[in-house]
């Protein structure tokens, strides 16, 4: 059966000769320089954008099926920090099965449970991952993605590595429990207002936008004072050139409890950011965008017990998240 008509997620679809298919987040025609391998490295060194954006963090698939057993062909290779998640499959919108993912090409066979079912596979949120096929032992009938279309742009804390799997990023969580298509532009240390990502947001159809910004301008001392707030304009400049009244929410830095206070080399603390972050957002009036301050989001006690590091959380800290964040992504009426 082939793939393309069944996956939601993604921006751009490359199949290479072999027909392993990767799922681009951004489109990589846009980049202005040669891709040196499969894995979307790129020549220029410590630029991981790319990288990121072939990894197919929220990117899924689903069926109507009676099938007794499904099979998924993928092929794998730890990303740049090393990772390779699960692949999740879900059944009747419960966790069916997650199965690791190894290096190198593979078939993953799961067995379903008997009668009809509606199945979802999502794919890992970590690594480089390529799909040739999915088949199955018996019927199934592929389902487009149903809902209202959310996209949100971040960086790894939104991306997830940490996760329990795909299916357990806190924006599959949020998107899971009010049934909407997400679209998940989380890049793990790439969130550094990217023209190519406001572009993807502009273009891309949505009824709900959010965009957690600060933490990777924090630790990559991206922007300094005078320019961070401009660079916010901008990019919301741009995302409203496509969307010129969907709710728009930018969320700032969650708590890091172990960082705040302390300047980066740019002489920028945590709440500065947050504060930059605001100004450029509110430069413009804009009366269907909305501020959240991540400081709310988590209190310094529940970061210092859920965070894995200074910054990121651990799967029940995502899942914490995901539950203060639900009810304050919503659509309007």
């Amino acid at each position: 059966m082939s793939t393309e008509p069944l996956w939601t997620g993604y921006r751009f679809r490359a199949v290479d000769a072999d027909g392993w298919t990767t799922f681009w987040r951004l489109d990589p025609r846009e980049q202005p320089f040669e891709l040196t391998d499969w894995t979307g490295n790129p020549e220029r060194p410590g630029h991981r954008l790319w990288s990121r954006a072939a990894t197919p963090a929220g990117v899924r698939a689903g069926w109507q099926t009676s099938a007794v057993a499904v099979t998924l062909e993928i092929r794998a290779a730890p990303d740049v920090s090393g990772e390779i998640a699960p692949v999740d499959f879900l059944v009747d919108g419960s966790l069916h099965r997650r199965t690791e993912v190894q290096a190198g090409e593979q078939r993953i066979r799961v067995e379903l449970p008997a009668g009809p079912s509606e199945l979802e596979i999502w794919l890992p949120q970590a690594g480089a991952i390529e799909v040739r096929e999915v088949s199955f032992e018996g019927e199934a009938v592929p389902q487009p993605p149903s809902g209202p279309r959310w996209i949100t742009y971040g960086s790894s804390v939104t991306q997830c590595t940490g996760a329990y799997g795909p299916s357990e990023t806190w924006p599959a969580l949020v998107a899971r429990k009010h049934a909407w298509d997400l679209v998940m532009l989380g890049l793990a240390g790439e969130c550094h207002l990217d023209p190519i990502a406001a572009r993807t947001i502009r273009d891309t159809p949505a009824r709900l936008i959010s965009l957690c910004l600060g933490i990777n301008i924090y630790g990559g001392e991206t922007y300094s004072g005078r320019t961070l707030p401009g660079q916010v304009e901008a990019f919301l400049a741009t995302v409203r050139d496509g969307h010129p009244h969907t709710p728009i929410v930018v969320i700032s830095p969650l708590t890091a409890p172990n960082l705040e206070g302390k300047p980066n080399a740019l002489g920028l603390t945590l709440d500065d950011i947050r504060a930059l972050v605001e100004l450029g957002a509110r430069t413009r009036p804009d009366p269907d965008l909305q501020l959240i301050d991540g400081r709310t989001i988590l209190t310094p006690e529940e970061a210092r017990a859920l965070y894995a590091d200074d910054v990121h959380p651990d799967p029940d800290g995502y899942r914490l998240i995901a539950d203060r964040l639900a009810p304050l992504l919503t659509l309007p009426l």
